[in-house]
């Protein structure tokens, strides 16, 4: 393992001293790989192109940081500029471990996904240069060991792997059950989740970072690493069960089409995030913050009524004041 270390801070290292300007196209690469820039394509994609596509790049995103927070916690490894100041931190706000990349992962799940739904040649293109330009910006910008953005890209492609295989089975055997065996699935999915994401936070939990880690970090001007933090699990099974949730409750008032004129898919965008905006920002300010049970139960709340807005509460807006039709094909 200290072989893989030494030799990606060297690479690290090489890379960076191609020179600065490469920083911003890096910074610009990475972003396309971050959880907030899909959580603003997401929405983007089920209310005005797409709502079979959204709600598949929905569930693959969640359940994808997921599994990237399990695995972080079971292998517990160090980011570049944790334990060698010799490389410059360029993007540093990141408090998880740093083994598997969430960025890489992120990539191969949303942008594989999409390219796997429209089965296009230039869509798996493009697909394939955003995953690499995404991975290679991460270790260029010292967020990231190569051998971080590698097992990324794998844990990427088996839950793509998984996910558009069984969809289409699974997505049947749903549809003959009723609405509330429906919710009552999707509730008991999310459970899971938080099962999965507390049962390796708990096995983790007497862990103690190397000081040096966190000196280090510091010293780069980066947040202070805080890697066993169960927030972000009830936050994906939020969302996953919110999405699942309003899917199927907007299916069976006759589902939701995302096609039409360009001004009403437009208006849509604009209507249904500024009702995301209202919630997180609302029920930030009403729901406390902190650890335990209730505060937990709160961030699931929080997010799983963002993600059935987005799935069904923002889409039964949009038909009844006629800026989308109905269509079930969801």
């Amino acid at each position: 393992m200290q072989t893989l270390i030494d030799s990606g801070i060297a690479f690290i290292i090489t890379l960076q001293g191609a020179g600065d300007w490469l920083i911003a196209p890096m910074r610009f690469f990475s972003y396309l790989g971050n959880e907030e820039f899909f959580l603003l394509v997401l929405p983007l994609i089920y209310w005005s192109v797409d709502s079979a596509l959204g709600l598949r790049v929905g569930i693959i995103l969640v359940t994808s940081n997921l599994f990237n927070n399990i695995f972080k916690l079971i292998f517990a490894g160090p980011r570049p500029y944790w334990i060698s100041s010799h490389v410059r931190a360029l993007w540093t706000t990141e408090t998880s471990f740093g083994i598997p990349s969430g960025h890489a992962q992120n990539a191969v799940s949303v942008w594989g996904m999409i390219a796997a739904y429209y089965k296009r040649s230039w869509v798996w293109a493009t697909a394939i240069t955003l995953i690499f330009l995404i991975g290679f910006s991460r270790i260029f910008l010292a967020a990231h060991f190569t051998h971080d953005v590698i097992f990324g890209w794998l844990l990427g492609a088996v839950l793509l792997w998984i996910i558009t295989r069984f969809w289409e089975p699974v997505a049947a055997w749903i549809g003959t059950k009723t609405l509330n065996h429906q919710i009552f699935i999707a509730f008991a999915v999310s459970l899971l989740f938080i099962v999965l994401g507390l049962g390796v936070t708990t096995l983790r939990s007497s862990y103690q970072i190397p000081q040096d880690w966190v000196n280090n970090a510091l010293l780069a001007g980066a947040e202070e690493p805080d890697p066993i933090d169960p927030n972000g699990t009830f936050t994906s099974a939020g969302i996953f069960f919110g999405l699942a949730a309003g899917a199927a409750w907007i299916m069976s008032l006759g589902g939701y089409q995302a096609s039409g004129p360009i001004q009403k898919r437009a208006i849509r965008y604009v209507i249904g995030l500024i009702g995301v905006l209202i919630l997180y920002l609302g029920l930030g300010a009403i729901f406390p913050r902190g650890d335990g049970f209730i505060f937990y139960t709160l961030r699931f709340i929080r997010y799983g009524l963002i993600g059935w807005w987005v799935a069904g509460g923002a889409p039964w807006i949009f038909i009844r004041f006629k800026l989308a039709e109905r269509n079930n094909s969801i």
